[in-house]
């Protein structure tokens, strides 16, 4: 087997926990990496993380609704996307939310720097920050895929507004994207058509893989996506408790999936490659 090491680190809450992975290749070559999944013991790391109370300031009778993605910038300013008063799980809704549903505040103190975004969503979801500090977003109800500049203004737009599809310019309740360093993206759509999307930095359509299924390659609800520094695609396959790895064109490469895994919410990488991976309801909890 080839010299792998797994490190969870675990944060358990009633419902969800925080898992913190890390893998280490070493001497493997990109074939080898194929045809071979990760393997190798899972241990729990030191807890080395405090909660800081009062964190983010909120004004006084404000209250965050369902609060779906968060991303923070390179000047350390934290993106919050919430669904206001949309925070009603299975409604559909026909007006937009009349309040600014985008909160960026300052990192250190949690203060609110700006915030933007009223009578545009309908049903926030995923959201990221790319190298550029521009900021991304999936709304389930738009059924678009919106890039907007670090201060609110929109760049891009994809995916025909309000309509459903499958198609290259159509989304079926897209939940999650992922920019590379060249700017073309990943959006992993999502709750209607269970497959990976890719397009181009100006968002036009590349190619697309994957369709309701528990095999390699296949998914059901692929709820986030994410990109390591040799990129590499990994899909949240939340329904089927794992985690899919892929070549940038789709090839698929392994998964992973364990007890301690349980069924995977939320991907996002940091420093020093750790893949952050927000999970429910572990199976051995």
């Amino acid at each position: 087997m080839p010299n792998t090491s797994i490190l969870f680190k675990v944060l358990i809450t009633p419902f969800v926990a925080a898992l913190i992975l890390t893998t280490e290749y070493q001497g493997r070559t990109a074939s080898r990496l194929a045809k071979q999944p990760p393997a190798g013991p899972a241990q729990k790391a030191e807890r080395s993380y405090q909660v800081v109370h009062g964190w983010p300031v909120l004004s006084e009778g404000f209250v965050l609704g369902h609060v779906t993605g968060v991303g923070v910038d390179s000047h350390n300013h934290v993106f919050v996307f919430h669904r206001a008063d949309h925070s009603i799980l299975g409604k559909a809704f026909e007006e937009p939310i009349s309040s600014p549903v985008v909160m960026c505040f300052e990192g250190r103190t949690g203060k609110l720097v700006a915030s933007w975004g009223a009578n545009r969503f309908l049903i926030p979801h995923g959201l990221r920050v790319d190298q550029n500090d521009n900021i991304w977003v999936t709304d389930l109800g738009l059924q678009q895929v919106l890039k907007f500049s670090h201060d609110g203004e929109l760049l891009m737009a994809v995916g025909e507004k309000g309509t459903a599809g499958l198609d290259g310019k159509h989304f079926n309740r897209p939940t999650d994207v992922a920019v590379a360093p060249d700017g073309s993206f990943y959006v992993s759509d999502g709750y209607g058509n269970s497959r990976v999307c890719k397009f181009s930095s100006k968002g036009e359509f590349i190619l697309d893989w994957g369709h309701k299924g528990n095999r390699p390659g296949e998914f059901d609800t692929p709820h986030s996506i994410a990109m390591d520094g040799e990129g590499r695609v990994y899909v949240a396959d939340r329904s089927n408790s794992r985690i899919q790895v892929f070549k940038g064109d789709g090839t698929f490469l392994y998964q992973w999936k364990s007890a301690e895994l349980g069924r995977p919410w939320a991907l996002s990488f940091g420093p020093h490659g750790y893949l952050y991976v927000l999970v429910s309801c572990p199976r051995n909890k």
